[in-house]
């Protein structure tokens, strides 16, 4: 006999589990399931796989990012600059490299779920119950799906305020500004985040006028604050405008230009703006009420610890939940969902320091304590640092900006935190944070003094930086 609001037979579902989503994190889930044997449907609102990620965010951003900085490379080189005359890209040309990027991702990416019999259906999704969700293809017909299990993995969106007009050919956000299709010679970018700090690097390395509106009294406070100094510094040395502490009041879209008034009454005129200031959560389509979840004003839901919603069979992963915002992450966080989807709970979780690469023109990653936190936590740290000027490999290369600067404990000498600013940065971040993950005393400075590197390596530098924290270490 049926217990009283106990979920109908399996028997009764179509699937198994239904993934709304075929981002990194809906990967992460649908992968996860069908592996351990379930029938599984995911559904994805755009004609490609691949989600925000690999078509409108990640991917093509850092596709732009690698050619404008290749470009800068050629130009920099004394091999090529003292026998050939500049060479310079248009925004057209390098959406060519990153369209072709693009198709290739989206095609693996596809792979995936046929390879593993995952069943993907095109069209927006919404919940009708628990277990239903109500499909609208992009021809206007319906269906109905149902499934034991649903999760949520919509992605998200730029924010876009009412009083500006995204709809004006010269107003873009960070998704619209891949449809860029002339060659501005000055643009205004609000918000001085990750996606706009990335975009002025890019647009400044193309010989475009940047002013950088930020909103707070230092770019990417998050960082070590000698690494968001160094970004500063880098940017204004290169000609960026950046214009801390400021809020617009208006904008205005005109033929030939925008202006944008500030709060302060500054006024600033250019041939077109991107504004890039906050991200929002992909659940108002999704139509929560029908199913009791309400999301917050981000458009972001709440899960514990098992990526469960208040609803027990509804889980929800990737920018949807906030928190940490990265595709690396969300793909994770897909996978462990999904381990908790089949036994109730996840066999590992996120790692507790999670990198932080940011793409802008040289490169930022870190891991683990900044000085700052370290200092108000009080913890007798010392530093250990690496000029990439002094490498061999980046006096090769050319990729003397930039150093990397290892934290640690000067009693126990473990490794707090990694910061590194310079070309291949989100690379060379991992030694550090493969080392920091060890247990049983293996996490120490002593690893780096020891150890052999490839010479000439970039790698070396994490030698350089511990001889060089050692030194800074006395005893009474």
């Amino acid at each position: 006999m049926t217990k009283k609001n106990s979920p109908p037979p399996k028997s009764k579902f179509q699937y198994d589990a239904i993934v709304i989503g075929t981002g990194p994190g809906g990967e992460g889930v649908a992968m996860q399931l069908a592996k351990a044997g379930n029938n599984v449907a995911v559904v994805e609102k755009y004609e490609a796989v691949g989600g925000g990620c690999t078509h409108w965010g990640t991917i093509p951003s850092k596709a732009l990012r690698h050619s404008v900085s290749r470009m800068i490379e050629y130009n920099n080189t004394p091999l090529f600059s003292e026998n050939y005359l500049v060479r310079n890209l248009t925004f057209s040309e390098i959406m060519k490299h990153a369209s072709g990027v693009i198709r290739k991702q989206a095609r693996l990416r596809s792979s995936f779920y046929d390879r593993n019999r995952v069943s993907l259906y095109h069209g927006e999704a919404s919940f009708v119950d628990r277990h239903t969700l109500k499909l609208v293809r992009p021809d206007g017909s319906t269906d109905t799906l149902t499934a034991k299990q649903i999760a949520i993995a919509t992605g998200s969106r730029p924010y876009c305020p009412s009083d500006i007009d995204f709809n004006h050919p010269r107003i873009y956000n960070s998704d619209t500004i891949l449809d860029l299709d002339h060659d501005p010679k000055s643009i205004i970018i609000y918000g001085a985040g990750v996606i706009g700090s990335e975009y002025a690097s890019i647009f400044r390395g193309m010989g475009v006028k940047v002013d950088l509106v930020n909103m707070r009294d230092r770019l990417l406070s998050f960082l070590d604050a000698e690494i968001s100094d160094a970004l500063s510094y880098h940017l204004w040395n290169n000609g960026v405008m950046i214009r801390h502490n400021e809020v617009y009041k208006s904008v205005e879209g005109r033929d030939d230009c925008v202006v944008m008034n500030l709060e302060s009454g500054k006024r600033m005129r250019a041939d077109c703006l991107l504004f890039a200031n906050g991200r929002t959560g992909n659940t108002d389509m999704l139509k929560l009420e029908n199913v009791g979840l309400k999301a917050d004003s981000r458009g972001q839901l709440t899960v514990n610890k098992n990526y469960q919603t208040e609803v027990d069979n509804i889980y929800a992963v990737g920018d949807v939940i906030g928190y940490p915002s990265l595709a690396s992450a969300a793909y994770n966080q897909g996978r462990f969902a999904a381990e908790a989807m089949i036994a109730g709970k996840p066999n590992a979780d996120l790692v507790d320091d999670i990198p932080t690469g940011i793409y802008t023109i040289p490169e930022i990653s870190s891991v683990g304590k900044t000085e700052q936190e370290l200092t108000q936590q009080k913890v007798p740290y010392e530093v250990g640092r690496a000029q990439f000027k002094h490498l061999a490999r980046a006096q090769i290369a050319s990729t003397q900006v930039g150093s990397l600067k290892i934290l640690f404990h000067r009693e126990t000498k473990e490794i707090l935190g990694i910061h590194c600013f310079g070309e291949r940065a989100s690379e060379i971040v991992h030694i550090g944070q493969a080392i920091m993950q060890q247990k049983n005393g293996g996490n120490t400075l002593d690893y780096f003094v020891n150890t052999t590197f490839n010479y000439p390596t970039m790698a070396e530098a994490y030698r350089v930086a511990a001889l060089n924290g050692l030194n800074r270490i006395f005893k009474d």
